[in-house]
């Protein structure tokens, strides 16, 4: 390895807890003995003060603890009090409002959309209405059209060989409404009983 891949591989010492981080980055200084001796009484004085604020926030965490017990706050009431700010404070946001206002205008959007489908098929719906209704308006037109009275003779003239004689008056719609008040008839007739033989 040459120096400069070295150097990448270097690594400095990380300061631990407890330890000052910045007099380890720091050039070290020459303390006198009283410099040192009047730090560690600091260093000591400090640590002593950490200590006793431990156990006086340990005190008072459990004398908050029983004066909520005494006024019958419980931990879920806590718990949904902290639920319920927490999400006060989240849609006081800005990000909670822009984005409860884009997806407001998102629905709006779809809601017109949907709307304008719906009129679409209401407007298909009504043409295909309109359509049938003019089919049905349609039939006597077709009644006089060369290939419905072609096909009408057609008919007449199987009728006439099949039935006999065409009557008098009669036309291709009489014919029609004749065949089915025939096969209206013949259907309710009650078939005949049919016995079968035993061997």
């Amino acid at each position: 390895m040459d120096r400069g891949e070295q150097g990448l591989l270097k690594t400095e010492p990380v300061a631990e807890e407890g330890e000052d981080a910045v007099a380890m980055l720091s050039a070290p200084e020459t303390l006198t003995e009283e410099e040192q001796e009047e730090l560690r009484r600091e260093l000591t004085k400090v640590e002593e003060e950490i200590q006793t604020l431990s156990q006086v926030l340990a005190a008072k965490e459990k004398h908050l603890a029983e004066i909520k017990r005494k006024l019958g706050i419980t931990s879920l009431q806590e718990f949904k009090q902290n639920i319920a700010k927490g999400w006060q404070d989240v849609t006081a946001t800005n990000a909670y409002k822009k984005t409860s206002e884009t997806l407001s205008q998102a629905g709006q959007k779809a809601s017109a959309a949907f709307s304008s489908v719906g009129s679409v098929i209401t407007k298909k719906l009504e043409d295909v209405n309109i359509r049938s209704i003019q089919h049905s308006i349609s039939m006597p037109a077709m009644r006089n059209s060369p290939t419905f009275k072609s096909f009408e003779e057609k008919v007449e003239n199987l009728k006439s060989k099949v039935g006999g004689a065409k009557p008098a008056g009669g036309d291709f719609g009489e014919v029609l409404n004749s065949t089915a008040n025939a096969t209206s008839t013949t259907t309710t007739e009650p078939p005949p009983e049919q016995t079968t033989e035993s061997p």
